[in-house]
């Protein structure tokens, strides 16, 4: 028997997991026809059919299942040798970013950046989960937490700030809420800190709540729908604000338990294209941080720092750990 192409063997496992062809095409940018072609092709070689085609996508036959256990894990363990290599391309930059920082302010951003490097083959991956920069699939992650994890450095972006926005619609033909009179509003989201907004800036807190999410951009958009009244990351909020969609209902803003972070491994810092992205994204940081110092707004008072907060809050903007190699993606909500 002829040798199977190993084209025809990466689309085969590809339909095999994508359990239709269309799927299995979009993911290898291929028709659905030049992808048929190479599993037919990929048939007449073995001398067997590999799947069984029906109304709800395609089944392994039994010789199907066997090659694909046989296969499947080889192609992988090929995919795995070759990041390293393909990471270590000057023209490439992969960057790790949670949705809601993507979407609410590095989108309206990167053009500038693509603008200025237009050779340059940019990948964002739009995802809360785990990084693990071991496997040497991304130069580095977009953060937002305590800006302390193992094996990598972390570079502080920009502080977060919490401040109560509401819909129009939730305003319309009413009184504005004053800080005292706040908690008879409908207000969302017990979990988040609003004990600790009503002990700083006063008022009481409901006896019920109107809604609550489990993510930040679902809360943000019960907002926007009217639900009730999000107390919500500037960051996250400050476009909509702009646009007129949300309403901040005061000057007064609280500060964050986590902040943004740009976190990277150390063989991220002899990457070309990484070092390019990293000055453009902390003079686009520094930007955005004097414009938010200057905005009209009132702070509680200071207290003294206690515990690690304060490690969050200090001017040194870097940290490096030794130990391990993995950065967590989580506190999508925590604030």
């Amino acid at each position: 028997m002829e040798r199977p192409p190993l084209n025809a063997l990466q689309v085969f496992v590809s339909a095999a997991r994508a359990k239709n062809l269309t799927r299995a095409a979009e993911r290898l940018h291929l028709t659905v026809s030049a992808l048929s072609h190479q599993v037919r092709t990929l048939e007449e070689r073995l001398g067997y059919s590999v799947f069984v085609r029906g109304p709800r996508g395609l089944t392994l036959t039994a010789e199907g299942a066997l090659l694909h256990d046989r296969v499947a894990p080889h192609l992988d363990a090929i995919e795995v040798a070759l990041r390293p290599l393909r990471a270590l391309r000057d023209n490439a930059l992969s960057i790790s970013a949670l949705p809601s920082m993507a979407s609410s302010w590095l989108m309206q951003r990167l053009p500038r950046f693509v603008a200025l490097h237009p050779d340059l083959e940019f990948n964002l991956d739009s995802s809360i989960d785990l990084v693990d920069f071991a496997d040497c699939r991304f130069d580095a992650a977009l953060r937002y937490g305590p800006g302390q994890w193992d094996g990598v450095t972390s570079e502080l972006l920009f502080e977060e700030w919490l401040t109560p926005v509401a819909s129009p619609s939730v305003l319309a033909g009413r009184k504005r809420p004053t800080l005292a009179d706040l908690g008879d509003w409908p207000l969302m989201c017990p979990d988040d800190p609003w004990p600790r907004w009503f002990e700083t800036f006063g008022g009481k807190m409901p006896e019920r709540f109107v809604a609550t999410f489990s993510d930040s951009e679902t809360l943000q958009r019960a907002a926007i729908e009217g639900i009730g009244i999000a107390l919500a990351r500037a960051t996250m909020a400050r476009p909509l604000i702009e646009s007129g969609r949300l309403v901040a209902l005061f000057p007064e803003r609280m500060r964050a338990r986590y902040a943004h972070y740009l976190v990277y491994p150390q063989r991220s810092r002899e990457h070309a294209s990484f070092r390019m992205f990293r000055e453009w994204l902390m003079d686009e940081a520094a930007v955005f941080r004097a414009s938010t110092d200057a905005a009209d707004v009132r702070q509680p008072p200071p207290k003294a720092e206690t515990g690690g907060s304060a490690g969050i809050l200090a001017a040194a903007t870097k940290k490096t750990s030794r130990q391990g190699a993995r950065t967590s993606g989580a506190t999508n909500r925590s604030a």
